[in-house]
């Protein structure tokens, strides 16, 4: 990513009429007697209200007190308001509406452990556990605006919790199922938590992990702490405070299926959701029952088209934000989803592909990092498997290269299946920009904003540029931004809001090109500059990756007295293809050969991990403090901080 944009190709999906009839987003635009998708944008991005209005009628968003007005913006557009006066609880829209009509015995939920166990719930069986763990809640005391943390595996329980959490009014912390005792507390801690769902343990490429003394360790630290639910899914022996722990078979599994849904304000706080800031304490996204769930229904349906009967999985955590999104838009749109609790190449890298045949996956949610770890074991991991249920290939978290991409287009997808790009985040509730069935694809692109999102690229002085990386930013509001960070609405205000008047800044570097695709490169800190020329490392790492030798590959910018800042890689090398002065040699001649000598790299390291988050995030600024020896930051986040110290090895 020089000051040009050089990642060019041709459309190479274009929708097919059965695409375009059956979708979401064709029904949407004809009951709105609009034209075509563009004319769609204009309107949503211009008429926020409307569109707004228009989703909730269209995704049956019922309400117990009607709302008197669907925008206020009279404090300003960082902080609207939004369906005022309205009375709701998301739960209603998740399982009880559904009570009595046709969906209660479809199935809501499917799960599957590393051993091949699979359990799964109707609505109406997933209505009645949900019902069980309300009342277990409300027993021990619990209610409106409480805060009760997730930390638990992929289970059944794990939404059966969350829902239940929604139902009574409190707030759901989710945890990311691999964090340590530290990051359990700071976010527990900062929410003022009063209880925690946990696990005694899991299994992982066959072992068993222990949580239960992780949520120990970290609850002794919580003083608002008085409560830990505890399921047995591992048949561990596990330590029991009398007073403070409840196996979840003896509190929940005898109440009552009866419960009541807690009627409370629409805007009142659902979920908070925790990401790693650069510096500091963990940012806590506020989300409440018409933001998330709106918005992640919204995208699900006018982006990845799920249906009711058809089934959804998508490689995740509960802890990261694809976890809730999967729960909340699958069900509102009365869909199947998935969850696998395990290793996505254990006990070999078919078990994705088997899981497809085995489950009639519709679509499927993976990373690129996951695509490119499974390459190497070639066309035959999945040939012998029945993929005919996928209509979609769906991924975000991080910026696509080319040749992985491809692979999985043309070898899996058989050139037939769109990647749906996705990118966005935690504060958005889901997406920026978004592929969709209804227009043309070309390779690592989004073929728009998603409906509703006012996005542009600005330069650096703030003006819309077109075939030129800038800044990706939005100009009006969504239902389902951030209702701002979790005791610090200012540092929510200087995060987003601060660069330019009433603009919101996402800190992605983006470009569109001449014909309205979207690209984005990674974050906008990321970016190297050397010798006054831009560069980032998406491009860099792109031209590493397409040798054969480079599974996966990272660029960072490194201070240089000469050019300002020059460009060093860390490259994961692949199966085969052992380190070397020569495998060095030919990677720094393509870099020079693609992007000219001045950005040849000062150094070629290689490494046998990169840090990355859960959601396969590669994190550029902890490998770059690594390779500089200064403090990574909050690494609390990351699946393999083992990796950061071999970064500070290879030096």
């Amino acid at each position: 990513m020089s000051e040009e944009f050089t990642f060019k190709g041709d459309f190479i999906w274009r929708p097919t009429a059965e695409y375009i009839d059956q979708a979401h987003l064709t029904r949407f635009i004809r009951q709105h007697n609009l034209p075509d998708f563009n004319a769609l944008m204009q309107r949503s991005t211009e008429d926020v209200a409307w569109f707004t209005e228009a989703v909730l009628q269209y995704l049956d968003i019922q309400f117990y007190t009607p709302y008197s007005k669907v925008l206020d913006l009279s404090q300003g557009i960082a902080w609207p308001r939004w369906v005022v006066g309205g009375k709701m609880n998301i739960v209603h829209n998740l399982l009880d509406k559904y009570i009595g009509s046709s969906i209660e015995d479809r199935v809501a939920l499917i799960t599957e452990n590393e051993s091949g166990v699979v359990n799964s719930y109707t609505y109406a069986e997933l209505y009645r556990k949900v019902n069980q763990a309300a009342n277990a809640l409300r027993s021990l005391g619990l209610g409106s605006g409480d805060a009760i943390g997730l930390f638990m595996p992929m289970t059944c329980e794990i939404v059966v919790a969350m829902l239940a959490i929604a139902k009574i009014g409190s707030i759901i912390l989710p945890l990311f199922s691999g964090y340590g005792s530290g990051a359990v507390v700071t976010r527990l801690a900062d929410a003022d938590a009063k209880a925690l769902f946990t696990a005694d343990g899991f299994q992982r490429r066959g072992q068993t992990i222990n949580m239960k003394t992780v949520a120990d360790r970290a609850a002794v630290q919580v003083s608002s702490l008085e409560h830990m639910i505890v399921t047995n899914n591992a048949n561990l022996t596990v330590d029991m405070i009398a007073g403070r722990d409840h196996w979840w078979h003896d509190l929940v599994e005898k109440q009552s299926e009866q419960a009541n849904t807690e009627i409370i304000d629409a805007e009142q706080v659902l979920m908070v959701i925790y990401t790693s800031g650069t510096t500091g304490r963990p940012k806590g996204a506020v989300h409440t029952h018409t933001g998330f769930p709106v918005k992640a229904a919204q995208d699900m349906a006018f982006g990845t088209d799920l249906h009711p009967g058809q089934r959804f999985y998508w490689m995740t955590d509960m802890g990261w934000m694809m976890g809730p999104w999967l729960v909340f838009g699958a069900m509102i749109l009365g869909g199947t989803f998935i969850l696998y609790d395990g290793a996505p190449d254990y006990p070999s890298s078919d078990r994705l592909w088997e899981m497809i045949e085995r489950h009639r996956i519709t679509t499927l949610g993976i990373s690129p990092t996951l695509i490119r770890s499974l390459i190497p074991s070639g066309e035959q991991q999945f040939r012998s498997y029945d993929l005919s249920s996928i209509k979609f290939f769906a991924s975000t978290g991080e910026p696509w290269n080319p040749d992985p991409w491809m692979w999985l287009f043309e070898e899996v997808g058989q050139g037939k299946r769109p990647i749906i790009n996705y990118s966005g985040g935690t504060e958005i509730s889901g997406g920026i920009v978004m592929g969709n069935p209804i227009l043309p694809i070309k390779p690592t692109a989004f073929s728009a904003p998603c409906p509703g999102i006012a996005a542009d690229v600005f330069d650096e002085d703030g003006k819309p540029v077109r075939n030129q990386v800038g800044e990706l930013v939005i100009k009006a509001p969504w239902i389902g931004m951030t209702r701002g960070f979790w005791g610090d609405p200012e540092r929510y205000e200087e995060t987003y809001w601060s660069r330019w008047s009433n603009i919101w800044v996402q800190g992605d570097f983006a470009v569109v090109d001449s014909d309205g695709q979207w690209y984005i490169l990674g974050r906008s800190d990321d970016t190297i500059k050397v010798a006054g020329k831009r560069l980032g490392p998406a491009e860099v790492e792109s031209i590493l990756v397409s040798h054969p030798g480079v599974i996966e590959a990272a660029a960072i910018g490194v201070p240089d007295d000469l050019k300002g800042n020059t460009v060093v890689v860390f490259c994961v090398p692949a199966i085969g293809h052992s380190p070397s002065n020569k495998l060095r040699e030919e990677l720094k001649s393509l870099i020079v050969s693609s992007l000219g000598k001045p950005l040849a790299p000062k150094e070629i390291l290689f490494v046998s991990d990169l840090p990355k988050t859960r959601n396969a995030k590669v994190m550029r600024r902890m490998a770059r403090a690594a390779y500089l020896g200064l403090d990574p930051g909050d690494t609390s986040s990351l699946v393999n901080p083992e990796s950061i110290t071999g970064i500070q090895q290879a030096t």
